[in-house]
């Protein structure tokens, strides 16, 4: 190992155990293909403003209007990241306090509806997320859920069909976004189809904002009402949420006659009280990193690049006979359709796994299996892009999956070899955040 180990010296004296199982997770992301869709990695300086001494100040409230003392900074802190915010996006309003995703999104639910209220997203199955309605969630438990996707048989959103199920229900509000949708989405005819139904727009765009700051996806942000998202997946910031809204409400008298509150202040009180109390403070420094570092030419450059090495990933599965949900892809992600395969999604990704290839196991549209084993394998392509790897990397990549696939069910000695070779790859990259912290005499050795 090289000095980056130095780092973690304090922690390896004061707890040796915890210290060894993070030594065990930056072995494995220094040795096999992070290729979840919604993992990343984050930057040195990130990682520095998680782990700085933010972490010991509690601010409760907003900036200028905090229930304890001695917040000058931290009001500084958070005004930065939410003007960083608002210049990324070119969004009027932004809240930078929720935890995670799901809580932003929750907000938005209270904000917005009503309790019972029609809420229109995609099901999990169709490749939404469970807090676009689906029923374990309090978004499907707590409102009634409208369901829409993409066609069984193309894999794509048939946007007539949507304007259909929005007139006969109308929602009170639109959810686009998704967690393996492969393709684009038409913010322009879904404002449309919100429009003529008075229905609130609100985009999730948690695994795509990169690629809508890097010009490389439609941007929501001038449609909608409201977009949601996540810091922590292609914006490589730390594991946190943040909120986009318009300030005025435009069906405010419709929907909110009684309340004084604008569409932001809503969203804001949304976020606090109702929903959470002190702000972690050393994240949403780190988001304020991430939004500046998104914001570069070089930035712009890497979400292009990842939809590159998508398209080229998936060219080459499709070349060497795979299905893929949708037919291929125009973002960060595909997803394996496995429908026609004696294999499960659950059996395909545990090999890929053992092979270093880490995905995950994932529902398609027309899914016959049991979300619990899935027809499909969802993988794709930020976290390698970030590494450096492009078109070249992919098509090798391709051609181990493939390997993998074709040795089931027997498939535990090809997936060594793979392995093996996976780290070779590896370790020609420096992982951001971690360095370099296996020797090659390892691979050689084959101890992984």
């Amino acid at each position: 190992m090289r000095n980056d180990a130095e780092r973690y010296q304090r922690l390896k004296s004061e707890d040796p155990q915890l210290y060894r199982l993070l030594e065990g997770q930056i072995h494995a992301e220094s040795t096999t293909l992070k290729m979840i869709p919604s993992e990343n990695y984050v930057r040195f300086a990130v990682l520095e403003a998680t782990g700085s001494i933010l972490t010991n100040k509690y601010c409760e409230g907003y900036p200028g209007a905090r229930y304890y003392e001695g917040n000058e900074i931290m009001d500084e802190i958070e005004s930065l990241a939410i003007e960083r915010a608002k210049s990324l996006f070119g969004a009027e309003h932004a809240n930078v306090q929720p935890y995670s995703g799901s809580p932003a999104n929750q907000a938005v639910f209270r904000a917005l509806c009503r309790p019972g209220d029609k809420v229109m997203g995609m099901p999990v199955p169709q490749g939404g997320h469970l807090t676009h309605g689906w029923g374990v969630s309090f978004s499907g438990s707590d409102y009634t859920q409208i369901p829409y996707g993409p066609d069984p048989e193309t894999g794509i959103l048939d946007y007539d069909e949507i304007r259909e199920i929005a007139r006969r229900e109308r929602p009170r509000m639109i959810i686009v976004g998704g967690t393996s949708y492969p393709r684009v989405f038409d913010y322009h005819v879904f404002d449309e189809i919100a429009r003529e139904i008075d229905a609130y727009l609100v985009a999730d765009i948690a695994h795509i904002n990169g690629l809508i700051v890097a010009g490389a996806h439609p941007d929501p942000v001038p449609f909608c009402d409201v977009v949601s998202s996540t810091a922590h997946k292609m914006l490589r910031g730390p594991r946190a949420g943040f909120l986009l809204s318009k300030i005025e409400d435009r069906y405010h008298e419709k929907y909110h006659a009684k309340s004084r509150f604008n569409l932001a202040k809503r969203i804001d009180r949304a976020v606090f009280p109702a929903l959470q109390g002190g702000p972690h403070m050393n994240v949403i420094a780190a988001m304020a990193v991430a939004f500046r570092e998104a914001a570069t030419e070089e930035f712009r450059q890497y979400g292009h690049q990842v939809v590159k090495n998508c398209r080229r990933l998936a060219e080459g599965l499709l070349e060497r006979g795979h299905e893929l949900a949708s037919g291929g892809t125009d973002n960060h992600l595909l997803v394996m359709d496995l429908r026609k395969s004696q294999f499960t999604g659950k059996e395909v990704a545990k090999a890929l796994a053992d092979a270093g290839i880490i995905c995950n196991f994932n529902m398609v549209p027309g899914d016959h299996r049991k979300p619990a084993v899935t027809s499909g394998v969802r993988m794709g392509t930020p976290a390698l892009t970030t590494m450096g790897m492009k078109e070249a990397e992919m098509d090798r990549i391709a051609g181990w999956i493939d390997v993998v696939c074709r040795s089931l069910p027997d498939c535990e000695e090809t997936a060594q070899r793979v392995r093996n070779e996976v780290a070779e790859l590896c370790l020609q990259y420096e992982v951001p955040g971690i360095g370099r912290w296996v020797e090659q005499s390892e691979v050689v050795q084959g101890t992984f």
